[in-house]
């Protein structure tokens, strides 16, 4: 075949030259990675409310019950994280980092809409290892608009190539989402109240009665276990404050919920 006719890529120019290229052997004995997974945001009535199980897994294996997904980005921003935590937390520092220094030598903070595609770009960035499929990366980002310090906080999810999309009423990502953003639809179109109309203390009861459910039906979800004070990470982002959801508060709002007087909870 001429030079001619290759087409411009090398893989063809491979094919041309009728070279192998080199392929990775898949096997079953390659070492599985870390993952954490199920988190989940939805608008209350103090703002929004972003949740998530404490559990990362490699395979079949629970590494650890005790990681936190939910990372304060700045005093107005919260990143929700699922799928690979090394990648994630790395990602979470460049942008504490980037915000931080945007806004001393700025002397103003960076705006709502700059930080929504700084964390695209890093996802962008992540593309060798999501294609791959050992670095996959899908978080939320609620934040609060520096430029308009009244209106609400708002929810975004990403795709792991990083598109974005914003939420109206809530997002969630990992493997326990299919169930918790099937309670939430249920909710948002036929709850009474719905939960953008829940106070502190029901938003907390129904984040954790979510993680109960997704517990229930997906292994890598760790859930709340009460009785070994092992609660989720919950925080409250409103207008100009984060607020962390503590254990007690989550204890009295478990007890409030009744979820272990329930026959069918495991």
């Amino acid at each position: 075949m001429s030079a001619d006719t290759v087409a411009g890529d090398f893989l063809s120019l491979l094919a041309a030259r009728r070279i192998e290229p080199l392929r990775a052997e898949s096997g079953t004995h390659a070492p599985p990675y870390t993952e954490g997974t199920t988190v989940f945001a939805f608008h209350c009535a103090e703002g929004v409310l972003v949740a998530g199980d404490r559990r990362a897994t490699a395979g079949n294996w629970i590494v650890t019950d005790r990681i936190e997904k939910i990372i304060e980005v700045d005093d107005a921003s919260l990143l929700a994280i699922a799928g690979a935590p090394a990648i994630a937390f790395e990602m979470a520092r460049v942008l504490q980092t980037s915000f931080e220094y945007y806004r001393r030598s700025q002397l103003q903070p960076l705006s709502l809409a700059a930080k929504v595609r700084a964390l695209a770009r890093l996802l962008r960035e992540n593309l060798p290892m999501t294609l791959q499929g050992v670095g996959v990366v899908m978080p939320l980002f609620a934040a609060c608009d520096p430029k308009d310090p009244q209106g609400p906080p708002r929810i975004f999810f990403y795709d792991p190539l990083g598109a974005q999309f914003q939420a109206v009423d809530f997002a969630a990502s990992g493997s326990g989402s299919g169930t918790i953003r099937s309670i939430l639809d249920y909710q948002s179109r036929f709850g009474v109240p719905k939960p953008s109309a829940l106070g502190r203390v029901e938003a907390t009861v129904l984040a954790l009665r979510l993680l109960a459910v997704a517990a229930a039906h997906d292994s890598a979800t760790g859930g709340v276990q009460p009785g070994i004070s092992h609660f989720a990470t919950l925080r409250l982002l409103a207008r100009g404050r984060i607020e962390t959801i503590t254990e007690a508060e989550q204890r009295a709002a478990w007890e409030r919920a009744g979820i272990d007087k329930d026959p069918q909870f495991p």
